[in-house]
């Protein structure tokens, strides 16, 4: 027998289970169907488990500066079970939060994989339930939060085995850390991994198709976090493609190629961090027609896919694939279905990496500003000069900004260094406050922070930095 809701949301990752508290709290009667854990990948299986990891990470790694700080530990060492096991637990942690949020809420939580069938005024959601038998929901508004999962390619053996070959998933819950470790990829993920192993002491070797690691980031960055990571003893080979993995009675062999030059590498684990996939499969958005894009949801620009009723947000929808790009998108949706004014889509959406150091950044880069036609004023502040980086011996890194040059608005920000990612939301909310130069050099930054340089980058695009 059919169950009548307002709203049934699919998926209970940041997305879904954001966007099912903002429907109850607007009044609607909400169910949210969950095939595995509440919080979805990135809160059991992504990007809380690998802070929790990097965290470990960068306090083992402080061990071998404590001279500089005038202390001293007389043993170091790690117990890798008992770091993977605090990462789980902090997981757990959140899950039992999200699982409080439900119940608070008053949102019914449906355990099982759903299925989309035709109906009215939108589709019938048919849930095949953990606890066995079947149950179909029925809504005036079905809601796709679905998210996505590592890209991998079979053919090439870019496909995880559980012992040689992971993706984030096996490299999040490992018995061991490998003493030498291979990561295909150096987005976001690729690079925080292998953050985190090389802090353990793992080598590690980073493969990127392109010609710079962190490609979407501004190219100084990109070169900045390049030397740096260097530095930590990481090794990279960009502008490298991948032609074959194969499996060693040891570990893995990596055919690959660079500059018309054919090369081999060999290590104990790789992982394969190439991308993601929308999960789009099996929920029957073929026999409703519904248009997908390369693996992802086609939506217009409140999230509705063309099927009445039906809408889909997050990671399954498309780009960027960032968890508080989905929660933001997901409470855009359910406000503009509600009928209330919906909160501002075109926010800029930050990102951030965090390695060891940090990388951040929010709108155009330089050369995406320059590309665009727009006259543009840059400013660049380093954390060398920054008195609260020094006294905390963190002054590796910059802040730098992009202006328009006619309007003074803050277009693009870019930081790599010590807690930056802490710091990026300033920028979002000043470019979402549209700011210009004006106000930014009006503002009072504390003294002594590190987010001084911000301000220091601020003046100094229009050529009135102080300390430098």
């Amino acid at each position: 027998m059919a169950n009548d809701f307002d709203v049934v949301v699919i998926g209970s990752g940041p997305g879904g289970y954001v966007t099912a508290i903002r429907a109850s709290q607007l009044g609607m009667k909400v169910a949210i169907v969950e095939r595995e854990l509440l919080g979805g990948i990135c809160l059991n299986w992504g990007c809380i488990p690998t802070k929790a990891l990097l965290k470990s990470g960068e306090v083992y790694e402080t061990l071998d500066h404590l001279a500089d700080y005038g202390l001293s530990v007389e043993k170091r060492g790690f117990d890798f079970a008992k770091v993977v096991e605090r990462s789980r637990k902090v997981s757990a942690q959140l899950n039992a939060g999200v699982t409080f949020l439900m119940k608070k809420h008053k949102i019914e939580v449906v355990e099982g994989s759903a299925r989309l069938e035709s109906g009215q005024p939108a589709p019938q959601v048919v849930v095949a339930q953990k606890a066995g038998g079947s149950r179909t929901l029925q809504a005036k508004h079905v809601i796709l939060a679905t998210g996505a999962r590592a890209r991998t390619i079979p053919a090439i053996g870019l496909a995880p085995d559980g012992e040689r070959v992971w993706t984030y998933r096996e490299a999040l819950v490992p018995k061991a850390a490998p003493k030498s470790l291979i990561v295909i990829g150096s987005g976001a993920i690729g690079i925080e991994f292998a953050s985190f192993y090389r802090a353990l002491g793992s080598e590690v070797t980073v493969i990127e198709a392109l010609p710079r690691i962190l490609p979407v980031e501004d190219e100084e960055v990109s070169k900045a976090a390049h030397k740096a990571f260097e530095k930590r003893g990481l090794k990279f080979r960009t502008g490298a493609s991948v032609k074959k993995l194969a499996k060693t009675a040891t570990g893995v062999s990596i055919d690959i190629e660079a500059d018309g030059k054919a090369e081999t590498l060999t290590g104990d684990v790789a992982i394969v961090a190439i991308g993601i996939v929308g999960n789009v499969e099996d929920l029957g958005l073929e026999g409703l027609g519904v248009k997908i894009d390369r693996t992802h949801v086609v939506t217009d620009a409140h999230g509705a896919t063309g099927v009445a009723g039906l809408y889909a947000i997050g990671d399954v929808a498309g780009p960027p694939w960032l968890a508080h790009k989905a929660s933001h998108e997901g409470v855009h949706c359910i406000e503009h279905i509600a009928g209330v004014k919906p909160t501002n889509l075109k926010a800029p959406i930050p990102g951030c990496t965090y390695s060891n150091p940090q990388v951040a950044s929010v709108g155009l880069t330089e050369a995406q500003a320059k590309e665009q036609g727009i006259e543009i004023k840059v400013g660049r502040f380093p954390f060398k000069v920054n008195g609260k980086a020094i006294a905390s011996g963190e002054t590796e890194g910059f802040v730098k900004t992009v202006f328009d040059g006619k309007t003074g608005a803050l277009i693009g920000a870019h930081m790599i260094g010590a807690e930056v990612t802490e710091m990026i939301q300033g920028y979002a909310i000043a470019m979402t406050l549209e700011a210009t130069e004006a106000e930014l050099h009006a503002t009072v930054f504390p003294h002594p922070t590190m987010s001084e340089a911000m301000h220091e980058s601020a003046l100094d695009a229009f050529g009135q930095v102080l300390h430098t």
